[in-house]
């Protein structure tokens, strides 16, 4: 047990220490954790005998119950709203048709059957959130059009459908449930009514209830998201597509704790990916791959070259996505965790148990995670697709609570060196000047605006951790908002978030008053109050 123990505390250390380096370099973390595994494996350096499918696909299973949590629970809605229809198309009928198009392509190309060929499509059918997640984070990737929102909610998203086909597939192949649409009708309705149902419950526990001990309310979280996958599984049900769903909903609400709540989840999903990386490498052996590496391979090339594309070019299209956005979206297509923990599945299944479809996933997951992840970022720049004015970190809903905003106050008293200096020659980065205060004065500190003696430079820093006490929070204002046209004092309980600034689309700053109009497009900093009340 001690050694089991330590060999744990090894395998997480050497994966976390090796992340921080290969985020450097631009090499995808699931190579890293794949590796690892392999390393400890029956074939690898230390030897750790694990062929034992049905335990790796129950330990897998749950670890991707907290990924796909995480995935909803880390997608900013209100940023995604112009992109939705994109996604959604992509995550439910772009997962039928990428499964449809590899199905075929195994039937003509390799010669299996056409059932045998859609069940490696089914498989297959869905990108991996962690890693392109982790690739837009790491490289801080923002995408012109929308397009990182477009890939969060759709990588995010679509592996439910991707379990659902693969369980469709299966019933198909076993002479099982013959009523493929009741089988979906359950699937769907149960899924999204326990997700949405837990969803709304936790929102309404979190903002009404008073916990005394502190953590107490993560915990709560976590038996909720157990209950969200369990619960609709139980009565045949999509209990990915649940947890999704209340990863959605209480991820963009605003209660207490949920800084810290972000913090634990986070620290969680990075967990689970070690764990489901990690237990994969060392359940393939690699002396097996080998023989199947020719068939992976031309399954790589028909998922990526010819489904994946098709796909995207028939359902963005008609709505009017360059041809730009198509080609990356088309290349940002990763396989990963999901996939590998449904060829799992497949393999213990009693309808299909050859183990030659889990290495043959495994080794497109590397594939894919080798190629596509790191040439992401590359084919970004060359397709003209990289936005520099904008912050990825802004399309996750975790962005404004893990950059705490807080005022920063700087007294110039004798001596300082700011004295004397004009506003603009203070190079100050990423921390704003919001205001100046001289006696009883208030200043507006435009560029050109000289510092004194005695003023009260009042700074506004995205992730100055000093001992100021007062939160900001960012809010952008998008299309529809019933705020746009009003004035600053006719907005609801405006006095409790005291609007400190306002960013304008053309990059200008206005310090608002209450007859300050309110655009499409401005960026709202917003005073929450004292530090303690918003965590």
């Amino acid at each position: 047990m001690e050694i089991a123990m330590i060999m744990c505390a090894i395998v997480i250390a050497v994966c976390i220490i090796t992340n921080r380096f290969t985020n450097r370099y631009g090499i995808p973390t699931v190579l890293i954790f794949m590796a690892v595994g392999m390393l400890f494996g029956s074939e690898g350096i230390v030897k750790i005998p694990f062929d034992d499918f049905e335990q790796a696909e129950k330990i897998c299973s749950t670890a991707l119950i907290f990924i796909m949590f995480y995935g909803g629970f880390g997608t900013n809605f209100q940023t995604a709203k112009p992109i939705l229809p994109k996604a959604v198309s992509l995550a439910t009928v772009g997962v039928v048709l990428t499964a449809g198009l590899t199905g075929i392509f195994c039937h003509l190309v390799l010669g299996m059957s056409l059932k045998e060929g859609l069940l490696m499509g089914a498989v297959v059918g869905s990108t991996d959130a962690a890693s392109v997640f982790s690739i837009l984070r790491s490289k801080a990737l923002a995408l012109k059009d929308g397009t990182a929102s477009l890939l969060e909610v759709e990588s995010g998203s679509n592996d439910p459908f991707s379990y659902m086909m693969t369980m469709i597939v299966l019933s198909w192949m076993g002479g099982g449930e013959s009523n493929i649409f009741l089988l979906l009708l359950k699937q769907l309705g149960f899924g999204i009514a326990f997700g949405v149902g837990i969803g709304y419950l936790a929102v309404l526990v979190l903002e009404k209830i008073e916990f005394e001990i502190e953590g107490i309310d993560t915990i709560l979280m976590i038996s909720l998201v157990l209950f969200a996958y369990a619960g609709p599984v139980l009565i045949g049900g999509n209990g990915y597509l649940s947890v999704y769903l209340l990863g959605i909903i209480v991820g963009n609400k605003k209660f207490k704790n949920k800084i810290s709540m972000i913090h634990f989840f986070d620290g969680v999903n990075h967990l689970a990916q070690i764990l489901i990386f990690f237990l994969l490498g060392l359940l393939v052996f690699p002396s097996s791959l080998v023989p199947i590496m020719g068939k992976a391979f031309l399954i790589f090339v028909g998922l990526t070259f010819i489904a994946r594309p098709l796909t995207v070019a028939l359902l963005l299209t008609p709505q009017k996505s360059s041809w730009r956005q198509q080609l990356l979206v088309s290349f940002s297509g990763l396989r990963g965790a999901a996939s590998i923990v449904f060829a799992i599945m497949v393999t213990i299944s009693p309808v299909y148990t050859k183990d030659y479809v889990f290495n043959v996933v495994f080794c497109i997951a590397l594939m894919s995670a080798a190629f596509q992840g790191m040439l992401l970022p590359y084919a970004a720049k060359r397709l003209d697709m990289v936005d520099d004015s904008q912050n990825v970190l802004k399309t996750f809903s975790d962005y404004q609570d893990e950059q705490e905003m807080q005022l920063i106050q700087v007294a110039l008293k004798e001596g300082h060196k700011y004295i004397g200096k004009r506003i603009a020659d203070l190079h100050l980065g990423d921390v704003l000047a919001v205001i100046i205060e001289r006696g009883d004065e208030v200043i507006i500190p435009r560029g050109e605006v000289v510092l004194q003696k005695g003023d009260v430079l009042v700074l506004s820093g995205e992730t100055y951790q000093g001992e100021a006490d007062t939160v900001l929070d960012e809010t952008t204002i998008q299309e529809e908002n019933a705020w746009i046209g009003k004035a600053v004092q006719e907005i609801p309980d405006f006095e409790k978030s005291l609007i400190v600034l306002i960013k304008r689309e053309d990059g200008s700053t206005v310090i608002p008053k209450g007859n300050t109009i309110i655009r499409t497009g401005d960026t709202l900093v917003m005073s929450l109050g004292k530090k303690e009340a918003v965590q």
